[in-house]
């Protein structure tokens, strides 16, 4: 059997709510500390640093009635189309996300029947042998969906796959944690396929890696705040945001040199650096350690193209809404071209870091 072609993302697509949330929104709101106490600094003074260090303006929150399955069914519809691919033929629907269908009226965790399952529905799909499955891998699950679609192809187990991110983190967010301010909502979808033989295009090589020694819990699931409310018992999405920011700093610029090096490039090489929006200070200080790595000292303008200032961070959404948006061409400045070499990389709950390079 040949052997001699790459895995291609031949479509994209994804869904970015259309209710917008400002930083303005959240004055009305009691940020306490973990202890109970309320923030010596007005809620002016909270939010504004909060912008200074992560970079964010505003979100976007899901309808009401809009479920994280259905986001991640309208974003397949547009990746479908942009392939052309019939959906019949789909060997596997990959759904990254990390906490189900939460519905607005019941926030608890819903994953039966799996998101995947969901989505082959909402797309009509009667094939039985189109596989659908979810993958919890915090952030990175997304990517890590596409590194085993890369597998599965590779193999010649299939010939297509469409990997999806979506999150509706909105609903188990604290309101009484500043943190909270940092998730929205989105969903992503990529279809991948077996690529021509001989090709230069398509998925060059991955790294990932996971570490639980002392880092399992940066990011965990957690009352709130407001100790004074014994009767809620709901979880919510915590962290432990410095030791995360000193995690990733410490991790992310080696893996993405890992993944450069494996597909035999430079760094000189790579166009554009798509990496997990969660924090611009913390991108910014990944990528400037990531060329010190290299032994590279100036970084080109608008290698590394930022979503988060109107997107916030939306999980398992954010690479793929980010790639989608820029082979749209709908991100000012930002264009991709045949032969160009990318970074996609992630960071998230685990902890888990995932690299990939790609050729276009």
């Amino acid at each position: 059997m040949d052997r001699q072609f790459r895995t291609v993302i031949t479509g994209t697509g994804s869904f970015i709510p259309q209710n917008i949330v400002s930083n303005h929104d959240f004055l009305k709101n009691t940020f306490l500390e973990r202890n109970g106490t309320q923030f010596e600094k007005s809620n002016e003074e909270t939010i504004e640093k909060f912008r200074e260090i992560t970079g964010i303006d505003e979100r976007r929150y899901a309808d009401n009635d809009m479920l994280a399955s259905d986001m991640g069914a309208l974003a397949s519809e547009q990746a479908l189309e942009m392939s052309g691919l019939d959906r019949e033929k789909l060997d596997y629907i990959i759904v990254a996300h990390n906490f189900g269908d939460i519905r607005n009226d019941n926030r608890r965790v819903d994953m039966v029947p799996s998101l995947a399952s969901k989505v082959k529905y909402h797309l009509g799909i009667k094939n039985p042998y189109c596989v659908a499955y979810d993958l919890p891998f915090g952030c990175p699950g997304w990517l890590q969906g596409v590194i085993q679609s890369n597998y599965f192809i590779r193999s010649g187990d299939a010939t297509s796959a469409l990997v999806i991110g979506t999150e509706t983190l909105s609903r188990v967010c604290d309101p009484h944690d500043r943190d909270s301010m940092i998730y929205a909502d989105g969903a992503g979808a990529t279809i991948l396929e077996t690529g021509k033989s001989g090709s230069d295009s398509g998925i060059l090589s991955h790294a990932a890696r996971t570490d639980t020694e002392t880092q399992a819990y940066y990011l965990n699931m957690s009352r709130s705040y407001n100790l004074n409310n014994k009767d809620d018992d709901t979880l919510y999405l915590k962290m432990d945001g410095r030791k995360l920011y000193q995690y990733a700093l410490s991790n992310v610029p080696g893996l993405v040199k890992q993944s450069i090096e494996k597909a035999g490039l430079d760094l000189g090489d790579i166009k554009k650096v798509l990496i997990h929006q969660a924090n611009e200070k913390m991108d910014e200080a990944i990528l400037h350690r990531l060329f010190k790595l290299f032994e590279v000292s100036d970084i080109p303008a608008g290698i590394m193209p930022m979503t988060i200032s109107k997107l916030g961070n939306t999980s398992v959404a954010t690479v793929p809404t980010l790639l989608d948006l820029i082979l749209r061409e709908q991100l000012e400045d930002h264009r991709l071209n045949p032969g160009d070499n990318i970074v996609l990389a992630s960071v998230g709950a685990g902890m888990n870091i995932n690299s990939v390079v790609y050729r276009m």
